[in-house]
């Protein structure tokens, strides 16, 4: 089975907003409520204002599949959590501070990522991480860059699926949520 990746402003280029509203408005993500309010609420918004824009999963019946949403963003990582070969790549983007001993640096950011649970599964994570990770390295061939990073809740499954051998991202640091005061693991990988 063949899928294809739409930006969703191409979608709204070539269709109207209020389609595309429609379109998404059916994806489900009954493990993650975020994910799917982002879709949902925020998706089209953020993509016209340029904050990220969200990139649509379909397959060959233009059923969607899932969505992952990018944009770029700085990030600090303290040097202290990285083996020595991890510093001497990232090296290649930053310098070290040596005031704070952290790593400031412009990263690829994975906003969001999530498959739509009420459509029988026919893609896999690693299947859509690899799309996405090629859309950012398009993306990386015009104007630069190395890092993508993520954050996800404190789950074993999901930091076994993000750090395993298919998507190779290591932890870097903590993250609370104001919110609801949840524990978010920040994740990086290198191109």
């Amino acid at each position: 089975m063949g899928f294809s990746v739409i930006n969703i402003l191409d979608l709204i280029d070539n269709t109207s907003e209020n389609e595309v509203d429609d379109f998404v408005s059916k994806f489900k993500c009954e493990k993650n409520n975020e994910i799917e309010e982002f879709i949902h609420k925020d998706a089209i918004d953020f993509a016209k204002r340029k904050i990220s824009v969200t990139h649509l999963v379909l397959d060959n019946e233009a059923n969607m599949l899932g969505y992952f949403t990018l944009t770029h963003k700085p990030i600090r990582v303290p040097a202290d959590l990285l083996t020595n070969t991890t510093k001497k790549k990232i090296e290649r983007f930053t310098k070290l501070d040596e005031a704070t001993n952290t790593y400031d640096v412009s990263a690829f950011l994975i906003a969001q990522f999530g498959k739509n649970t009420s459509l029988p599964q026919a893609i896999t994570g690693n299947e859509m991480m690899n799309m996405a990770l090629s859309v950012l390295s398009k993306v990386q061939r015009e104007i630069g860059g190395g890092i993508v990073f993520l954050e996800c809740e404190d789950n074993d499954k999901l930091l076994e699926f993000y750090e395993n051998e298919n998507n190779r991202f290591i932890i870097y640091g903590n993250r609370y949520s104001n919110k609801e005061n949840i524990m978010y693991k920040q994740l990086l990988r290198l191109f």
